[in-house]
């Protein structure tokens, strides 16, 4: 009875092995689960574990057993591996293996306007958000890319669709040559996102901060969509029930990083961060995240540099980015960060093991880069129980190679995926390295030398006589047939072909046929005489892995170290207070814990201070540009749709910007951030310090209340955005009636979403674009409107009066001493130009005396500066009031200080130097509107961000470090290494109307898809 039952468990088993095997067979079915037991192996059962002398047991696709001592079953396929070692499958876990290339868009090179999706189905109106696409579903086998990845000793991989920002489902298969259906291990390994709209053909967004922005709303979506019955949207279904998978985020950079971290801790999530590998410029804040990432090996080629104008093209953060990015895995190592390592992004596959070795010179562990290969991609795509060690139970996923895995000279010979054998290179092959004796016609007093290593073997010849000569050859093997080729320059000259096969192993011997240089053909053997000698052993030259710091921000004269506060007494200066004391002579200044601590005639320095004779100085307060486009990355303008209220400068913020270090050369020490002039409702603005080295997060005025930008004139109703006539679906409004008419029916919206938003327990969608505009009917948010046209200034005051909102600065405003009596009357500010007029058809009728103007009547007015440049000048152009006007000097100051401090509701720390307020202060040369001024040191609250006499030891340090890493890249190309051209690194320059491409770009560059862009990479217009 027993023998009965357990025949029946015995056949149940069997069936459900082969239950999965749905396929039909055409013939008999001969199914035979391979038996193999690998034996007196170095067995490294993970990172922690290795087991000498040890046995591997496979049954089929599964590993049986792992162990010592183990006593292999009958019918097992021993194979003897003493001496060699055996090594987890390797996974890869970001690759798009296995999937088609994303379709291009059949759009040609003009403007394609296309506001909501085409797609059809229930799906979302943006193509960006694909939540629906799933790689189980388009996965193939393919078997030459998975040759590559075999070859250098994957077994598996994560595989994904490369296009959007919400990408869908990816999938982690293994690399077996078989049925799509047989090599998934993980049909929905993890969700997928970016900062890249990829392919979709809808135009918005068109910049970074519409990708965060849209990101955002479809978390609210998507939570809104849980509990409501109004409408059916696969998209938002699919993107909630991916919400429990990993969460993976490709960026491209640290800041990016950490703009995607701060979405994750706003909805309560944890990305994986799938990098370029530049972690290492601000890995504490990497740490700070708590994530994990997975990083790839494409380290920078060094750029050809031998030409002193070539080299003019490269930037310095292309210098330190090619010497440092090496340093990347050790970096995130000593820091304790998890990560696995990818092979994504590598132009040859070959450079693998060469980039990943390189990285193990500078520092990473050869247990970290085991566990980055196998463990850690295993634990992080959940796959744990099915790959990234050897243990009973899991996938018969492992590689044998000649020595430890990470030896330069190590060979990997076998892959076994999933059970079956790939080979890389044969492990018993005859080793051919010796001194051979060659006969033949024309081949006598010869002697053949192969040398090197097997597998990549190195040859010479030498004729001995009167003829003798040495010469170099080449070898090519496969299995048992040899060719070889070699040129003895004289008697005969030309090369002498060798193609044969091995005769014998023991010893060896080869014989074939040769083709001498006149063409005649003769038979040829080679004798096996005496065995290799290898030359004796270079010093060992390990790599020069010396590099220099890493500088914050990661830019030019950028610090190795952050400055810090400072207790600082400035004596005996002029000092321009801003406040009812005026202008004082002979004054001193007292600054401590970042605040003013007092302004006095011989005040006493604390113990620690530090005392600055400022006799003949002047000190003013820091400047405050009240309309800035610096420190922005990804696009000033979101431009696609006429309102964009949802979008945030603040989350773009590019703490690396040089402008931030320029302008605190001229005193610059606040900025306001504003979204460009493209529709008439535009972004959230950021009000900044010129924090130097600070993150983008720590730039931001903390306590600052919100301001928004509007817009009015050609640029809104895109006049100059050579846009054909007739193109369809053309963004409203296009006239200057309709930009009135966005305005009401925005605000329209708003009211009644912030009253349907009231009623208690309502189940309102949350929108991002009518929360900022409920903030403003709130006053809580602020309005500067771009300006210039008197019709248009009065037609926005009578909509905000109409509305119930309030317009708080008019900036640009070259009509304002037109309207400056109704400006005063609302409590509106004015911020303008100091002298533009007449460059374009708006501002034919400014005039230079509008600031002061507009300041007679009593509306608070500012200079501002729109452009990078003009802000390092601010000081000037306060002094252009008092040549236009005749304002005074001190209230002409106020124009770049306390004015714009004023309208941006932050005077009560800024803007004026009175004890209590932010350390925010410029020590100049001279009278600060004087053309001669020079700013020698500006500090922001309590921290020297700029010294003139610092700056010119930098600048050395600077052209030195340039210099030094120069050497280091014609160096490198001497000893071969590839070389890339220089390139332009240099960062955009955003003003009021950059218009980016991509509102029209329909293709995701990382997919190598070709381009649909417009003529120019951007829209600068006038």
């Amino acid at each position: 009875m027993k023998r009965i039952l357990l025949f029946c468990f015995a056949l149940i088993v069997t069936q459900l092995c082969h239950a999965q095997e749905t396929f039909p067979v055409n013939g008999a079915q001969d199914i035979k689960p391979g038996l193999y037991a690998f034996t007196n192996a170095n067995i490294v059962v993970n990172a922690n574990q290795t087991i000498s002398n040890g046995v591997l047991l496979v049954k089929d696709r599964i590993i049986e057993s792992v162990g010592t001592g183990l006593t292999v079953p009958k019918g097992y396929i021993i194979v003897d591996l003493k001496g060699k070692y055996i090594y987890p499958g390797l996974i890869d876990a970001y690759t798009t293996y296995g999937m088609p290339e994303a379709p291009r868009q059949a759009f040609g090179r003009n403007f394609q306007i296309v506001p909501v999706s085409t797609k059809q189905g229930a799906f979302g109106w943006n193509e960006a958000i694909r939540p629906e696409m799933s790689a189980k579903m388009v996965f193939h086998v393919d078997g030459t890319k998975a040759e590559e990845l075999k070859k250098n000793g994957f077994g598996a991989v994560q595989s994904l669709i490369h296009d959007g920002i919400a990408r869908g489902t990816s999938v982690v298969v293994s690399l077996a040559d078989e049925r799509d259906n047989e090599v998934m291990i993980n049909d929905q390994a993890a969700a997928q996102y970016s900062f890249s709209k990829g392919t979709a053909a809808t135009n918005y967004p068109s910049s970074l901060m519409g990708d965060i922005a849209l990101l955002r709303q479809t978390y609210y979506d998507a939570e809104w969509y849980k509990n409501q019955k109004e409408e059916y949207n696969i998209s938002l279904a699919d993107f909630n029930s991916q919400q429990s998978l990993p969460q993976i985020f490709e960026t491209s950079d640290p800041l990016n990083v950490l703009r995607a971290d701060k979405i994750a801790k706003e909805f309560g999530k944890q990305y994986i961060f799938k990098t370029d590998g530049d972690e290492y410029r601000r890995i504490d804040a990497m740490k700070g995240t708590g994530s994990s990432f997975i990083i790839p090996l494409t380290f920078p080629e060094p750029y050809d540099v031998e030409d002193p104008l070539d080299a003019r093209n490269i930037s310095y953060e292309q210098l330190k980015a090619w010497e440092l990015a090496p340093t990347n895995p050790a970096t995130l190592e000593k820091a304790g960060i998890k990560f696995a390592i990818t092979s994504y992004g590598l132009q040859n596959a070959k450079d693998f093991w060469t980039n990943l070795r390189s990285a193990m010179d500078y520092g990473l562990s050869e247990k970290q880069a085991l566990m980055s290969l196998t463990e850690i991609p295993a634990e992080l795509l959940n796959i744990s129980d099915k790959v990234g060690t050897l243990s009973k139970g899991k996938l018969a996923n492992f590689i044998i190679t000649s020595d430890d895995l990470f030896k330069k000279d190590n060979i990997i010979y076998e892959n076994w995926v999933e059970g079956r054998q790939y080979i890389v290179t044969h492990m018993n092959v005859t080793d051919l390295r010796g001194n051979y004796s060659l006969a033949g016609d024309g081949l006598a007093n010869i002697t053949l030398k192969i040398g090197g290593t097997p597998g990549s073997y190195e040859v010479s010849v030498e004729r001995t006589g009167a003829d003798s000569v040495k010469a170099k050859g080449t070898i090519t093997r496969s299995g048992d047939m040899v060719t070889i080729y070699f040129d003895l320059k004289n008697k005969p000259a030309g090369s002498i072909r060798l193609s044969g096969y091995i005769t014998s192993v023991s010893p060896v011997a080869m014989s074939g046929n040769a083709v001498l240089p006149d063409g005649t053909f003769t038979r040829w053997t080679a004798t096996y005489t005496t065995p290799f000698t290898p030359s004796q052993p270079k010093p060992d030259t390990k790599a020069n892995t010396a590099v220099g710091p890493v500088v914050y921000p990661f830019a030019p004269f950028g610090n190795t170290e952050l400055p810090k506060q400072e207790t600082v007494l400035f004596k005996n200066a002029t000092v321009w207070t801003n406040e009812k004391d005026g202008i004082l002579q002979n004054t001193d200044v007292l600054i401590e814990n970042g605040k003013i601590k007092a302004i006095g005639k011989n005040l006493s320095a604390p113990g620690n201070a530090k005392v600055v004779d400022a006799t003949g100085k002047h000190i003013s307060p820091g400047i405050v540009d009240e309309h800035s486009h610096i420190a922005v990355t990804g696009g000033v303008n979101e431009g696609t749709q006429a309102v964009t209220s949802e979008v945030r400068i603040g989350d773009v913020l590019d703490s690396e910007d040089i402008q931030l270090y320029r302008q605190l050369a001229g005193g610059v020490t606040t900025s306001h951030i504003l979204h460009g002039s493209a529709n008439p409702i535009g972004g959230q603005t950021m009000l900044i310090k010129h924090r130097w080295g600070s993150l983008p997060e720590e730039m931001k005025l903390d306590g600052a209340p919100g301001f928004i930008k509007f817009a009015l004139g050609e640029n809104v109703k895109q006049s100059n955005w050579g846009i054909p006539e007739g193109t369809p679906n053309m963004r409203f409004p296009q006239t200057r009636m309709g930009v009135e008419q966005v305005y009401v029916d925005a605000f329209t919206r708003a009211k009644e979403y912030k009253a349907a938003r009231a009623v208690k327990g309502n189940h309102v969608r949350r929108d991002l674009e009518l929360d900022a505009l409920a903030e403003i009917l709130d006053d809580t948010r602020h309005i500067t409107c771009h300006s210039y046209v008197q019709s248009e200034i009065n037609m926005l005051m009578h909509v905000a009066d109409s509305m119930g909102f309030h317009v708080n600065t008019f900036t640009h405003i070259l009509e304002g001493y037109k309207v400056a009596d109704k400006m005063k009357a609302r409590n509106i500010a004015g911020s303008t130009f100091s002298d533009w007029w007449a460059y374009k058809m708006e501002v034919v009728e400014a005039i230079p005396y509008n600031g002061t103007i507009m300041h007679d009547v009593g509306v608070v007015t500012s200079f501002n500066s729109d452009d990078e440049e003009m802000a390092r000048r601010l000081n000037q152009e306060a002094g252009k009031a008092v040549t236009y006007g005749k304002l005074s000097e001190e209230e002409a100051l106020k124009f770049v200080t306390l004015n714009p401090a004023k309208m941006l509701h932050v005077d009560n720390r800024i803007g004026s130097l009175k004890p209590g307020k932010d350390a925010d202060l410029v020590v100049w040369s001279a009278d600060p509107l004087s053309i001669y001024a020079v700013a020698e040191k500006t500090y922001v609250d309590g921290i020297k961000y700029w010294d003139i006499d610092e700056d010119a030891a930098k600048q050395k340090t600077l052209k030195a470090d340039e210099a030094r890493i120069v050497q280091k890249m014609i160096a490198a190309k001497s000893k071969g290494a590839a070389t890339q051209q220089p390139t332009g690194g240099r960062r955009p320059r955003y003003t009021c109307d950059t218009i980016e491409d991509d509102a029209y770009v329909v293709a995701d560059q990382y997919n190598g898809m070709q381009t649909k862009s417009t003529d120019d990479q951007s829209k600068n217009k006038q």
